[in-house]
Order: structure tokens, then sequence, then C-alpha cells
């Protein structure tokens, strides 16, 4: 771990870029409910009017910033828009980008995803309970060690290969699944109609 130095989330991340979408306008949207926990890739939006809400561009990470999505893993990278478009969703969201040349988006989201800064982001949580948020100014300054931004990619691009081979896996086992009950209800009505017919 030579060559990386230290600094603060703030120096690499820009926390809650300034976007604009006129308000009135129809968007893509990105529910709390369509991020799946411990999942890089969202799994759909709606098209709605924007009045309100965070603003986000393909390659940023959003991470929920109340309890408990983000102790449930609620933190996505954003791949399913068009280029130059912009998304919004909940207000409870962090949006993280990375600064260029300077942090990779990918390693930004794996980063974000680790027990390091989950736990720095849940142990900062105040409010009532049942609807405690994230201190983002704690998060800003914490510190870590931080690679060059040649060896960021390096080790985004290997997470990222071992992510797209879960997602793979997980997409057979689905299928797998529907094929399974598929063949049982077909034999369910084979042997039922056989019973019958008797």
């Amino acid at each position: 771990m030579e060559n990386w130095r230290e600094c603060k989330l703030e120096d690499i991340i820009e926390f809650n870029p300034k976007e604009t979408i006129q308000k009135g306008s129809i968007a893509k949207k990105i529910e709390m409910s369509q991020l799946i926990p411990f999942c890089r890739d969202v799994i759909g939006y709606t098209k709605e009017i924007f009045y309100s809400g965070t603003k986000f561009r393909n390659g940023d990470t959003i991470m929920a910033r109340i309890t408990p999505c983000l102790e449930n893993g609620k933190t996505a990278k954003i791949s399913l828009l068009n280029d130059n478009e912009i998304g919004f969703g909940s207000t409870e969201y962090i949006i993280l980008r990375a600064k260029k040349e300077i942090s990779d988006a990918d390693y930004i989201y794996y980063l974000a995803t680790s027990s390091f800064v989950r736990e720095c982001a849940i142990k900062s949580m105040v409010g009532s309970s049942g609807r405690q948020r994230v201190q983002l100014d704690v998060v800003k300054n914490l510190e870590i060690s931080c690679p060059s931004y040649t060896e960021q990619q390096k080790i985004a691009k290997l997470l990222r290969l071992l992510d797209d081979e879960i997602e793979l896996k997980r997409q057979i086992n689905t299928n797998l699944l529907l094929l399974f009950l598929l063949l049982f209800v077909c034999c369910f009505f084979f042997w039922c109609s056989y019973f019958f017919s008797r």
C-alpha cells in the first residue's frame, strides 16, 4: 500500500452534486424500494413528474441516509440513465460522485459499501428512533488511505468482475427456480389429468 495517501472522503468524493431538473418535467425516478440490499445495480425505475428529490447521473453512487435502509445495505451505482440524463430519487439518498482524474466511480461505489464507510455512517446517525439520519459532515470528514487514481481503477475492475459473476449466478438461480416451478406445474397437471381420466 505504498503510494497511498491519507485524505478525507470529501477530498475524493463530490457529495450531493448540484444538478437541475425542471420542476414539472418527467424524469426517471429511483425509489428506495428499487434498491436491492448489497447489490450494485438498480432493478428499475419509474417515470414521474419531478417536484423534488435528490438528483444524479450515471456513474453516481446513491446511498440511503436513513435507518433502517442504510443498515440493510441500500446502496447502488447508477447505470440505467441515458448519456447526460439526470434522474431523481428519494430525499433520503446521499449522492456520491467521483472527482475527475482523482477518483474512479466504481471505486467510490465499493468504498461506500465497505464496512469502514458504512460503520462510520451508521454510528453518526442522529434523530428519533426509527427516523435516524446520517450526519453527512461526519462521513465527509472520515479519514482514509487512498490509492492513486490508476490503482483505484485496478481495484475497482477486479471487484466489478466479481460483482458481474455474482449477478450472473443470481440470474441463473432465478432461471432455474422458474424452470423448476414450470416443471412442477406441468407434472401436477399431467398427474391430475391422468388420475381423473381413469
